[in-house]
């Protein structure tokens, strides 16, 4: 099953902790006409590092989704969601870079499940 793209963007901002300065990741949206702000984290600690080098020295990537669907052999029941990424193209040479990511609690989750309607 092939990435699609609704639109979607992933941005990023600084904060400071402890006297370092960290990124971190979100999407922005409405919902019901309410200002919701999406947190986005890695699958793994790792993946920081992963998604600095898919940002590059932008503020903003886009959000991917791939389709899946599983069943379960006991039940027969079909589930169905997404896998979610980031991807950005480098300018210079057109190179795509891409890095799972997942929301960060079940509200986030929810809430992005709200912005993709």
């Amino acid at each position: 099953m092939a990435n699609k793209n609704n639109g979607i963007i992933v941005e990023r901002e600084t904060f400071e902790k402890d006297g370092k300065t960290y990124f971190s990741y979100f999407i922005k949206g409405k919902v019901r006409g309410k200002e919701v702000k999406v947190a986005i984290v890695p699958p793994d600690k790792g993946g920081y590092t992963v998604l600095d080098i898919v940002f590059g020295s932008e503020m903003q990537a886009e959000l991917t989704l791939t389709p899946y669907e599983i069943k379960d052999d006991s039940s027969g029941r079909v589930i169905k969601g997404n896998t979610y990424g980031v991807r950005s193209a480098d300018t210079e040479t057109g190179e795509i870079y891409e890095c799972k990511i997942k929301p960060y609690r079940d509200s986030d989750k929810t809430l992005l499940n709200m912005l993709l309607r």
